[in-house]
């Protein structure tokens, strides 16, 4: 199973707000997720995301990739810590 770290969108049409979820690549991108690490909010400015750390670090340990807008979101925690 190829595991990956992205978005999952929950918003409704023209107010987008996303999870930050672990799921199975070949799944949709709202598919069955296997856990929720955190989210992100565009409409918000400033300090729009909130990312568990220490729950991405272990899925990565099981193999999962980042998306590119969660690793950015990703450097960016850990630049805080």
């Amino acid at each position: 199973m190829a595991l990956v770290i992205r978005l999952k969108r929950i918003g409704t049409k023209g107010k987008p707000f996303f999870r930050i979820v672990a799921l199975d690549s070949r799944k949709k991108r709202d598919g069955k997720v296997l856990e929720y690490m955190g989210t992100y909010d565009p409409a918000k400015s400033g300090d729009n995301f909130n990312i568990a750390i220490d729950k991405v670090e272990a899925w990565m340990k099981k193999g999962a990739k980042l998306s590119e807008t969660v690793e950015s979101f990703y450097r960016k925690t850990k630049k805080l810590i």
